[in-house]
């Protein structure tokens, strides 16, 4: 009997080092009052490294509330490149939606805890967690519960769109552009499109404009696979038929889906919900085209590079599943999260040491730019190895770096733009 209660209580301080609780009492379904109750216990558990803000309204008034971590909440600090989850864009997808309710409970916890791994992460980036991206749809899909929800029932919004269905199509633009060398980045919204998307769609996008997301991923279900862009087909006459759609970044997104994958529980082994992905990734297009998508119009229209994570075979599962999904999910969670630190980034600078934003930085061999942001400051997701990069902006000279970038934390590059009518020569300053 003594070693029987031995082992519980090993097993019990086992769960607790891990920052799990042990009675598992709180993993839970969250309606959307316990939802937000939820995040204002986490801010009043870590007020001074926890902010909570509203990006808008669904169509039935809930606030699409946020929680930031930073170790200064609510303001953008030059270098620290801003990262962000979203999860529950189809309201009977929850999974997400909890597991993003416990990962700000894990995050504030293990902060408090003296987690070094955590406060690095926090102290170095600005983290931005949206649970429920569709409010409405979930209190549709959680009036039938775990046991009686349909594939579909809850999926969209109140007004039955879905969400990821529902941003602009900037694809189309895109691949008429690679024919005619056309522009690769931050792509021209068509006219009144604010007019043409939902309530909760508009709140997202106007959030992709506040904020110079580097990173990010939207959690789903339905599926257990990492899926990267392009989500959309090249070729729209093929109907019926799937065909690998890769983006000009296709190595860094095949490299973030397996990061996710391999720190995953079960997703890298490929069998899941009987279908089989090689290493638990897919490209978007390659297993079916979607059109007007959300991780799609990140990469084409902001400086985001996102994924789209399917995490669970059962789109609304039992809460007494919750807990073997939330020990499946969380290092992945971090690792990726951790993964916004890689490549290059920099400061863009005039010949008086002014900050210049939108300035455009490209990578010789890779036709997609990024640009600096308000601050000045730039961030380029790049694999190891050696890169040209140049830097322009109107009225200065371009400066060009051959920059050599490691496995680890990202190589900072700082750039010096001389004014076009001042000088005839152009320089760059490297900073490693």
């Amino acid at each position: 009997m003594l070693q029987r209660w031995t082992l519980l209580w090993l097993f019990a301080l086992l769960l607790g080092v891990m920052g799990l609780p042990v009675s598992g009492s709180d993993f839970q379904h969250h309606r959307y009052e316990d939802m937000v109750q939820a995040l204002l216990a986490v801010q009043n558990e870590c007020p001074y490294i926890t902010r909570i803000y509203s990006i808008g309204r669904s169509v039935n008034g809930r606030h699409l509330y946020v929680l930031e971590f930073s170790d200064n909440p609510g303001i953008h600090e030059a270098l620290e490149p801003e990262f962000k989850y979203v999860g529950n864009m189809h309201g009977n997808e929850v999974l997400g939606r909890e597991l993003l309710i416990k990962f700000s409970q894990f995050l504030c916890e293990e902060y408090r805890a003296g987690n070094q791994r955590i406060m690095r992460l926090i102290h170095d980036t600005r983290i931005h967690i949206l649970p429920s991206m569709n409010p409405d749809g979930y209190e549709v899909a959680a009036r039938q519960g775990p046991e009686l929800n349909g594939y579909l029932v809850g999926r969209g919004n109140a007004r039955e769109i879905d969400l990821n269905r529902n941003f602009p199509d900037l694809n189309a633009l895109m691949y008429y552009y690679e024919k005619n060398n056309g522009r690769n980045h931050h792509l021209p919204l068509p006219d009144n499109w604010e007019h043409q998307v939902e309530p909760e769609t508009l709140a997202v996008i106007k959030w992709m404009q506040n904020y110079n997301f580097v990173l990010s991923a939207n959690l789903h279900g339905g599926a257990v696979v990492a899926n990267y862009p392009f989500d959309k087909s090249r070729d729209p006459r093929i109907r019926g038929r799937t065909m690998y759609s890769a983006t000009p970044d296709d190595k860094i997104f095949r490299q973030l889906a397996r990061t996710y994958s391999y720190a995953h529980g079960w997703m890298h082994k490929g069998w899941n919900c009987g279908d089989y992905f090689n290493e638990g990734i897919t490209n978007g297009a390659s297993w079916y085209s979607l059109s007007r998508g959300m991780q799609d119009f990140n990469y084409l229209y902001t400086n985001c590079f996102e994924i789209t994570l399917e995490l669970s075979c059962d789109k609304f599962p039992p809460e007494s599943s919750l807990p073997r999904e939330w020990l499946g999910n969380r290092e992945a969670l971090v690792s990726y999260l951790e993964q916004v630190h890689h490549g290059l980034k920099g400061m863009v600078y005039d010949e008086n040491n002014n900050p210049i934003s939108k300035a455009e930085i490209s990578v010789a061999g890779i036709n997609h730019d990024v640009t600096s942001g308000n601050d000045g400051d730039y961030f380029r997701l790049l694999l190891p190895g050696t890169y040209t990069v140049k830097a322009s902006a109107p009225g200065y000279h371009p400066s060009t770096s051959t920059v050599t970038v490691g496995p680890a934390e990202a190589i900072q590059v700082c750039l010096l733009l001389l004014f076009r009518l001042r000088q005839e020569h152009k320089t760059a300053i490297i900073m490693n």
